[in-house]
């Protein structure tokens, strides 16, 4: 009775398979997570550095803690934003979340 339960296992089961197979579907999450996640996330980023290089004096912006301004001024790594009459801050281009109205639109 047991030689018939052996000889109806598969014997590649019993030495554990091709190794290969056991990473097939690690292989596939990792593709799937640079599909759904890292490439996206890297075309936003891009994108979004392309948008700061382009930054110039009279565009209107928002920061990420969401300060609504003019710029006044872009230097190297600083923005100059006017927020009101007589008031002008000073913020990293990092901080500039989006572009709301482009000079000459």
């Amino acid at each position: 009775m047991n030689s018939l339960i052996f000889a109806m296992s598969n014997p590649e089961a019993a030495e554990g398979g091709n190794p290969f197979m056991m990473f097939v579907p690690i292989i596939l999450i990792f593709v799937v997570f640079y599909f759904i996640l890292i490439r996206p996330q890297q075309k936003k980023q891009k994108e979004h550095m392309k948008l700061l290089s382009e930054l110039k004096k009279g565009d209107k912006v928002i920061t990420n803690g969401g300060i609504y301004g003019t710029v006044v001024d872009a230097k190297d790594h600083i923005v100059v934003l006017r927020i009101a009459e007589e008031v002008k801050i000073e913020v990293v281009k990092n901080a500039i979340a989006t572009v709301v109205e482009k000079k000459g639109e």
